[in-house]
């Protein structure tokens, strides 16, 4: 387990099973030492985003974690939000070249699980290294674990390799007991009566955020009443969050355009945006047949670092890229 072969590759299945007991082991650190007040003290701003003391609290054991990975597939560069401003972190001995690059995001969803709101997940992805040119895309596995608000008596995790489809499973809290669930989207063709949104977290861009979803919801629902509750809007305030309902079902649609947002609006200075650790996840949504694109309906793509902007969308089914796709880029091509 966690080995790699000759030529350099690395075994996918024993790097998932790696990850997902990295992802369990901050479970634990998380649920041992939960403290709903000093959690939320701001200790930093790195990798782009705002540290609080939850996230620094699991950072001890996610390092000492890895240092205990087979020898085979050490040493690695570790990229986190956290580390530091650069994002990254060597571990393994210093006289050989590095194995793998290690994409992390030890909780994302910080804010909603810190004031025991919802869940937030644990996402890691796992890459041969390629130096700097180490991309989202060259991803071999890739996990998402729970991390569950005080009154949860069970959390999930997901996980998946680049040559297998993705298998989720449920544990009991209290028992240890494990039994797997379905992950597959949902496989309907319109958003009537479903979950979707266009992400809108902060003020500065929630007027364009709306305008954007009340054009898809015309554009593909025609002139809906406001007494019907056509389209369904639940925000995640999780990337990983987000990728997990539409891999399991419950969105069909979620489209964050953040930086677009910010050049349309004309701001000098960027807001907070999603990054390549939230995407961590993103081949466990992909190989359960999610379809993620950039926001231009390119593939989506990104470097192993904790400070590229990226904007998505992500969609349960072709037949919803293909109803939707179109009208978002009219909109994109109308307003940048």
């Amino acid at each position: 387990m966690g080995s790699s072969t000759p030529s350099g590759h690395l075994d996918a299945l024993a790097c998932a099973e790696l990850l997902l007991h990295l992802g369990l082991q901050v479970r634990a650190a998380i649920v041992k030492g939960r403290n709903l007040n000093s959690d939320r003290e701001v200790v930093a701003r790195e990798g782009g985003d705002t540290i609080f003391a939850i996230d620094r609290r699991v950072e001890g054991t996610l390092v000492a974690a890895i240092e205990a990975w087979p020898e085979s597939l050490l040493p690695v560069m570790v990229v986190c939000e956290g580390l530091g401003h650069d994002g990254l972190r060597r571990v393994g001995p210093e006289c050989r070249a590095l194995v793998a690059r290690v994409l992390i995001d030890p909780i994302d969803g910080t804010r909603p699980l810190m004031f025991d709101k919802r869940s937030g997940w644990f996402l890691a992805t796992i890459a041969p290294d390629i130096g700097e040119r180490t991309h989202l895309s060259d991803a071999v596995a890739s996990v998402m674990v729970e991390l569950p608000v005080s009154k949860q008596s069970s959390a999930d995790r997901l996980w998946a390799t680049v040559d297998r489809p993705t298998r989720a499973e449920r544990e009991d809290l209290r028992t240890g007991a494990k039994w797997p669930i379905p992950c597959r989207p949902s496989n309907e063709l319109t958003l009537r009566h479903g979950f979707a949104h266009v992400v809108s977290f902060f003020p500065g861009v929630k007027r364009l955020a709306a305008d954007l979803m009340e054009t898809i919801a015309t554009a593909t629902l025609g002139d809906v009443s406001i007494s019907e509750a056509a389209i369904f809007d639940d925000q995640y305030t999780s990337t990983g969050g987000q990728l997990v309902e539409l891999a399991m079902g419950r969105d069909r649609f979620c489209a964050d355009l953040r930086p677009l947002f910010y050049k349309i609006a004309g701001l000098e200075t960027e807001g907070l945006a999603c990054h390549p650790y939230d995407m961590a996840g993103l081949l466990v949504a992909m190989q359960a047949g999610v379809e993620v694109t950039d926001g231009f309906g390119h593939p989506l793509d990104a470097p192993f670092d904790v400070t590229t902007g990226i904007h998505w969308c992500g969609y349960a089914n072709r037949h919803l890229r293909a109803a939707i796709e179109p009208v978002i880029q009219t909109w994109l091509r109308d307003h940048l």
